[in-house]
């Protein structure tokens, strides 16, 4: 029983780790991947051959 706690408690934290850190809306990984890569695109888009 205590097993199956600690797993459940376990899974609740990487779950809110995962929000707050990767899928957090103005701040978090995703957003800044993406803003990168759009800038990514720009400059490589703007290149003259």
């Amino acid at each position: 029983m205590r097993n199956i706690l600690v797993t459940v408690m376990m899974l609740i934290v990487v779950a809110y780790l995962f929000t707050t850190i990767i899928n957090d809306g103005s701040t978090g990984m995703r957003r800044n991947i993406s803003t990168h890569g759009a800038t990514a695109n720009t400059n490589i888009s703007s290149l003259q051959p």
